[in-house]
């Protein structure tokens, strides 16, 4: 299976940057993993609601650009659906028996995904209703999609 993840903005932070690289190098017997970066939009403080929606819609552009068109795309927004580990790890078994080969995880940037983004999302996925950083949902949806091929192939793993 392929799986990319398409995330706003550069992870500048060494120890986060060393744990992505570590959850790669666990992910690389189980799919073969790519990991995007598109640029973020300066995005300073007290910006207008339109001016909030242009930035979203320039970021979601350039996701756009880097989905396959053959790609299930999966974005992570809050207003998703929550999934425990075990239905997450189901989730991507059943994607891959019904021919699904090619998963896109969906980071957006501090503001959100654009609407653009979210309409070619075949699936939104909420991690919590709390708001995390951009940068360390990169290294949390690599953990957890690692527990999951964990668990499909009946792999011991901490519950």
């Amino acid at each position: 299976m392929n799986i990319t993840i398409i995330g706003v903005g550069k992870i500048k932070e060494k120890f986060m940057q060393e744990a992505i690289k570590e959850y790669s190098k666990r992910l690389s017997r189980y799919c073969n993993l790519k990991i995007i970066e598109v640029p973020d939009e300066k995005a300073p403080e007290n910006l207008s609601d339109k001016e909030m929606e242009l930035i979203k819609q320039r970021e979601g552009e350039k996701i756009l650009s880097k989905i396959p068109t053959n790609s299930h795309a999966i974005a992570l927004a809050i207003e998703g659906k929550s999934l425990s580990s075990e239905d997450f790890s189901k989730k991507i078994d059943e994607l891959g028996l019904s021919g699904v080969g090619d998963i896109s995880f969906v980071i957006g940037g501090s503001l959100g995904l654009s609407k653009e983004v979210l309409a070619r999302s075949d699936f939104k996925l909420s991690f919590s209703k709390m708001t995390f950083p951009h940068q360390m949902m990169r290294l949390i949806l690599l953990e957890q999609v690692y527990r999951a091929f964990r668990i499909s192939k009946g792999e011991p793993y901490h519950k």
